[in-house]
């Protein structure tokens, strides 16, 4: 007998539905076959969500990062299409389009890096919960308060509730489209001006860390957090997801098929942030401006496969790369991960091949990371792992 909200024999998540007074199992939605993954999970694989999280967090707040010129971030950034909301000597506060906190929270620091991410609590009450599971305190943070914490990759990870949003501003809607006999721009022309895009929100951060599967369950089981989809090193899928596309629960509510991705690396560090805009014309339109701008390109155009999303990706003075996006994935809470093998052919649906600025092959930095981490103790990275990884990137 199977119950309710339970799991059968193969691992399959079977929601709950109340027909004429009476609690009934229902068939798991499978979103992914023959669409977006080519399997689901087989028995005894990671189930991509903890059986007791201690909080569900709402949703990504913003990223912070340290910086040694922040007048080169801001230039980059207003370029990136974000807008300044408050800039001292010290500290550079980036907004998005719609009302929300600040995307972007960059310090000046003495070298540059990524600090790690902020997220939503869904209610105050998640943050004494998480403060009292990880003896942490809440504290007064930007208005609101914050528990501060450290997760398995040394990055610093705030949740925040009570932070004051900034309004929404204008923004233009999407360019009205003919498609075939569906006519809806007549006696009209499309135009779109080269320009700094109009970013609408923060949509999801991507890490790597040579402790993927630690740091993994530590955010489904400190934040409520699921996967959307799992990847694995082809010919390993016995030693379980070397990638995973998380989002957040907020039950029937759909979200972002991705607010974190993380993936097994030989170095820790940020992979991308990405910031959803209007619709393809803004990404491709306001990426001509940027190369206009002598900034370095990394890969796009093109539509990913997990995620579904439109991207175009570009580095900023100091390397870290950002992505424009349009048209992403939304779940909600019944979708089971999807399970496919980890290749750099993989990542897109159509658009050219991932660039070696993208994916980083052949890098010397990348080489060097890998005999260090192969050095490190308590770490995920040995040799099997490299191969994999190489065999990914070549595939």
């Amino acid at each position: 007998m199977i119950r309710a909200g339970s799991r059968d024999a193969d691992g399959v998540a079977h929601p709950a539905v109340r027909v004429h007074g009476q609690t009934v199992v229902t068939q798991a939605t499978d979103g992914h076959q023959g669409v977006h993954s080519e399997a689901g999970a087989v028995h005894g694989e990671h189930p991509g969500r903890s059986r007791n999280p201690v909080i569900k967090v709402a949703g990504l707040a913003w990223l912070e990062f340290e910086k040694s010129d922040l007048d080169l971030a801001e230039r980059f950034a207003v370029d990136f299409g974000f807008v300044v909301a408050d800039r001292t000597p010290d500290a550079l506060v980036l907004r998005a389009g719609w009302d929300g906190p600040a995307c972007l929270v960059i310090r000046r620091g003495p070298r540059s890096r990524f600090v790690g991410p902020a997220f939503r609590a869904a209610g105050y009450e998640d943050l004494g919960r998480l403060a009292r599971a990880t003896d942490a305190g809440v504290r007064a943070h930007r208005g609101g308060n914050a528990v501060t914490l450290t997760d398995p990759s040394r990055f610093t990870v705030r949740v925040v509730h009570g932070v004051p949003d900034y309004p929404a501003l204008p923004q233009r809607d999407p360019l009205p489209l003919n498609f075939g006999s569906q006519t809806t721009r007549i006696n009209g022309t499309q135009r779109p001006a080269r320009r700094p895009a109009e970013v609408q929100r923060l949509g999801h951060v991507a890490v790597g860390t040579t402790r993927f599967q630690t740091a993994l369950d530590w955010y489904l089981d400190h934040l409520g957090l699921i996967v959307s989809d799992f990847l694995y090193l082809d010919g390993q899928r016995e030693r379980g997801p070397a990638m995973a596309f998380i989002r957040c629960d907020r039950g029937s509510e759909p979200t972002d098929h991705h607010t974190l991705a993380m993936a097994l690396m030989p170095q820790t560090g940020l992979l991308h942030s990405a910031y959803q805009v209007t619709d393809l014309d803004e990404v491709a339109a306001s990426g001509e401006y940027l190369r206009e701008r002598g900034y370095r390109h990394a890969w796009g155009i093109g539509r990913h496969i997990q995620g579904s999303q439109i991207f175009d990706y570009w580095r900023d003075p100091d390397r870290h790369m950002f992505e424009h996006f349009a048209d992403g994935d939304m779940f909600d809470c019944t979708l089971e991960p999807g399970w496919a093998p980890m290749s750099t052919s993989g990542l897109a649906q159509w658009g050219p091949k991932a660039t070696r600025e993208f994916t980083g092959a052949g890098d010397p930095r990348t080489v060097v990371a890998a005999i260090k981490a192969l050095r490190e103790q308590g770490n995920e990275v040995d040799f099997t792992a490299i191969r994999g990884l190489v065999k990914a990137l070549q595939s």
